[in-house]
């Protein structure tokens, strides 16, 4: 069996984190690679994550989500983000680093920016906001997988108050509204949750092949 079958049958949505375990310097800078190297549609990355460790803005973010006590014990609390907007200076930022990381003209990549205005151009605003909330997601997954192959422990969580967290964060001004929040840490030793069976359907059930 493959080392990341292992661990992710070792993981679990870790309820009661060790508050006196905290992650190193290496470890955390190895998930914001991972989170840095997230894919997204047509690479785009609308979006941004928040890594924060502040206990006092932890406080006061736990309050926003319902005394949740993962918010404050974890080593850390990331925040996954989507842009606020995604607009045409979001597809010219993005060609321009292509170009420049890629040693190519940026004329060479109208028709590839064309394309992404187009598909842009074609989304309602709330279609515009689903889309980069699924973006995150996939961002969320690498991340989730990642911890579990680092043995990692890890809880997305998806209830608090987002509107609370952007104004505690200052989301707004840094052009970023929260999707989705992962805890990052140690297990505790006497968290219950570890020790009972994964429940998953088997693969018959969720598995086809045409």
């Amino acid at each position: 069996m493959s080392d990341i079958i292992s661990q992710l049958k070792w993981r679990y949505a870790t309820k009661k984190f060790d508050a006196t375990a905290k992650l190193s310097e290496a470890q955390l800078d190895l998930l914001q690679e991972a989170l840095q190297l997230s894919p997204s549609s047509f690479g785009l990355q609308p979006w941004g994550f928040v890594i924060v460790s502040d206990p006092e803005v932890r406080k006061k973010l736990s309050v926003a989500a319902w005394g949740q006590p993962q918010i404050t014990d974890a080593s850390q609390l990331i925040v996954l983000c989507r842009a606020s907007v995604m607009n045409q200076s979001n597809i010219d930022s993005y060609i321009a680093a292509v170009a420049e990381q890629r040693g190519v003209t940026p004329a060479s990549l109208t028709g590839f920016s064309q394309m992404m205005s187009g598909s842009i151009a074609g989304k309602t605003s709330t279609q515009l906001v689903e889309w980069m909330a699924r973006q995150v997601y996939i961002a969320l997954g690498v991340l989730l997988a990642t911890c579990a192959v680092e043995s990692i422990d890890a809880c997305p969580m998806e209830g608090f108050d987002n509107a609370q967290f952007d104004q505690i964060l200052d989301l707004p001004a840094k052009g970023l509204a929260s999707v989705v929040i992962c805890a990052v840490g140690k297990r505790a030793a006497d968290d219950s949750y570890a020790d009972l069976a994964k429940v998953r359907f088997p693969k018959e059930k969720v598995i086809l092949t045409v």
